[in-house]
């Protein structure tokens, strides 16, 4: 079996869990009344009507509720499926701040991890073929900042040169540590995943994705990203002054 053929076959597994799981649904009190379908959101509409339903079942079968984020969170994570923003509001009005943001952290880093072993294990030849160009640059800029490599990871993911999907898929073509690799996705995407959940907390208020990325928030990540490359310019400093003391 070529290597290639394991991921929809993967896909199709994942897809039949939660296909099971959304459609065995649990049943609720007399008082009520289910109105909606469970779909993954795509507009503010859908994470509205999404989120009415699930806070209403989450009343009665908590760990239902919880099992299905999880699992569509990290199917959407694997699989490299845009929208992880409307998730990541989800998780804010169903499971609060608090609870959420390290629920979320988790998710990324498991789910980008996953879609990392995918790329690895199946189609390693294919990101190389499709996306040559890419894979050099990242390359040349790994290989650049290799003595502080985990700092750059973090950067990476504070600013990104690149989408986070191709970081995810090409980090094992770059021989990034797969541990190395999860903390960097779980850490570097703390900010983002705060500022969602927080936001997402205050579902009720929101209209539009104007309200969630404001020019306040951009400001506030390109802050943090600059901050995230200070080790990475110190430890260049210091390997520097070492070579011209030899």
């Amino acid at each position: 079996m070529e290597p290639i053929l394991w991921i929809p076959a993967i896909l199709a597994g994942m897809t039949t869990w939660l296909y099971v799981l959304s459609v065995n649904l649990p049943e609720l009190g007399s008082n009520n009344t289910v109105k909606g379908d469970l779909k993954f959101p795509t507009s503010m509409d859908d994470l509205h009507s999404v989120a009415d339903l699930l806070m209403m079942y989450k009343e009665e079968h908590f760990i239902y509720v919880l099992v299905l984020f999880c699992s569509a969170y990290i199917y959407k994570q694997t699989f490299a499926i845009p929208g992880s923003v409307f998730m990541n509001l989800l998780a804010g009005a169903l499971f609060g701040v608090w609870n959420s943001f390290p629920l979320v952290c988790f998710l990324t880093a498991t789910g980008a991890t996953c879609c990392y072993n995918l790329s690895k294990y199946f189609g390693k030849q294919y990101i190389i073929h499709y996306f040559p160009e890419k894979v050099k640059f990242m390359q040349e800029k790994v290989q650049k900042n290799y003595d502080s490599l985990f700092f750059f990871l973090l950067f990476l993911r504070f600013f990104p040169m690149s989408p986070n999907w191709f970081l995810n898929m090409s980090s094992p073509i770059l021989n990034i540590p797969v541990h190395m690799f999860f903390f960097s996705v779980f850490i570097g995407l703390m900010p983002y995943n705060f500022i969602c959940v927080q936001t997402g907390n205050m579902l009720s208020q929101i209209t539009s994705m104007e309200d969630v990325f404001t020019t306040g928030t951009f400001l506030k990540l390109a802050a943090i990203a600059l901050v995230a490359l200070v080790p990475s310019f110190i430890m260049k400093k210091l390997k520097n002054k070492k070579l011209k003391s030899v």
